[in-house]
């Protein structure tokens, strides 16, 4: 008799999966990849980063899933591994900054990021996401995260509590302030393209 992997529950995915039966941890995997992903690339606003913290991710729920506490929302505890794995990338993405700087003859880093939207991008709607998701991506670690759990994700404001660690007023006034920051980044933005239009 085969097992319909769409029918469980996240908990009797996790047990399953703890028990060795692969298919288990993979419908997990596809349940929770495209939000995983989402998380990630707001945090990073680089899709490719985004795929690599994505993969530590789920390796790294793999490993811990034996302490994952089927009472809890799944992707409130992904989400946590996730936000720890792009802190992780944050981190050293600064020393790598640091030391580019300090290496480089000419005081330039090797590698300039373009902000520009990728090549392939051609609609609108998809260069005002990239535009909004590169302005996410520049904003505090704790103003993004919040915005990034609550508004893109979806979790409530008590779960994304629990997965940052604080309470539900400082999630409230986090958010106020990550969406007061994004709408000022995002208006000063537009003001310098349409001067140089």
């Amino acid at each position: 008799m085969s097992l319909d992997w769409t029918s469980l529950t996240d908990g009797e995915l996790a047990t399953l999966s703890i028990a060795g039966r692969q298919a288990a941890f993979a419908e997990i995997m596809r349940r929770y990849r495209q939000p995983v992903f989402r998380l990630a690339r707001a945090c990073t606003g680089e899709p490719d980063e985004a795929l690599d913290l994505v993969q530590e991710t789920f390796v790294a729920a793999h490993q811990a899933l034996s302490r994952y506490d089927a009472q809890r929302s799944m992707k409130a505890w992904l989400s946590t591994i996730a936000i720890n794995k792009c802190r992780d990338w944050g981190r050293k993405r600064t020393v790598r900054r640091f030391f580019s700087f300090a290496i480089s003859e000419d005081g330039q880093a090797d590698a300039v990021i373009d902000d520009g939207p990728a090549t392939d991008t051609t609609v609108a709607d998809r260069q005002e996401l990239d535009r909004v998701t590169r302005a996410i991506a520049t904003l505090p670690m704790n103003l993004k995260e919040v915005l990034v759990l609550r508004t893109i994700e979806g979790l409530s404001q008590a779960e994304t509590a629990e997965v940052l660690g604080v309470s539900q007023k400082a999630i409230e006034t986090r958010l106020y302030r990550a969406r007061a920051r994004l709408i000022e980044k995002l208006n000063v933005a537009q003001g310098v393209s349409s001067r140089l239009a």
